[in-house]
C-alpha cells in the first residue's frame, strides 16, 4: 500500500491525515479533509473506469530529455475505452499534451485547468483539475516515475469526467 504524500523537508513525522491533506492543492483540501487516505485515493485516483491506458511510448528514434525548446515529439499509446482497444498517436511538446490530444481524438475532451506535481517519498503525486466543458473534476496520479504519475492523473481525471453526473 502506498503511504500518503509526505514532506521531504519535515523534521518530525506528522499524522497521516494532516500530512496528506496539507499537501493537496488548495482547491481540493476541503474534500480531502473529509476523507482518510484510502478514501481519497479511491475517489481521486481510481484505478478502474471506462478508460484505461495501456502501453505508452515516445516513438522518436531519440527522445533526449535535454532537448531544448518545445519541439514536438511523437507518442503512441494503447487506449481501452469500454470494450474497444485502439492504438493512438500524437505529436506534442510533452507526454501530457500528447495524451490529451489522443483522448480528444477519441471523443474524450479533458482540458486541464490546474496541474500540481510534487515529490511524495519515493513517488511523485500529480494533481490535475480538468474540464470537459460540462463538468470539472480533480484527479490524482501516483507513481515512482513523474511522467507516469502525470499520465495516470490525466486518465483518472478523464474517468471522473466520463462518470460525472
Amino acid at each position: 500500500m502506498t503511504s500518503p504524500p509526505q514532506s521531504a523537508t519535515s523534521a518530525a513525522p506528522r499524522p497521516a491525515a494532516e500530512s496528506f491533506t496539507a499537501r493537496v492543492p488548495k482547491g481540493l483540501r476541503k474534500e480531502a479533509d473529509q476523507m482518510d487516505w484510502n478514501q481519497f485515493r479511491s475517489t481521486y485516483a481510481p484505478t478502474s473506469g471506462p478508460l484505461r491506458l495501456g502501453q505508452w511510448a515516445c516513438t522518436d528514434d531519440e527522445c533526449p530529455a535535454t532537448r531544448l525548446g518545445p519541439q514536438p515529439r511523437n507518442y503512441q499509446a494503447t487506449l481501452a475505452i469500454g470494450d474497444r482497444i485502439s492504438v493512438a498517436s500524437a505529436a506534442a511538446s510533452g507526454p501530457v499534451g500528447a495524451l490529451t490530444e489522443m483522448l480528444y481524438a477519441q471523443g474524450i475532451p479533458v482540458e486541464m485547468t490546474a496541474f500540481h506535481q510534487l515529490a511524495s517519498g519515493d513517488e511523485t503525486a500529480t494533481f490535475i483539475r480538468g474540464s470537459n466543458g460540462a463538468h470539472v473534476e480533480w484527479a490524482m496520479g501516483l507513481d515512482e516515475d513523474a511522467t507516469q504519475s502525470a499520465l495516470s492523473a490525466v486518465i483518472a481525471c478523464a474517468n471522473r469526467l466520463l462518470t460525472a453526473s
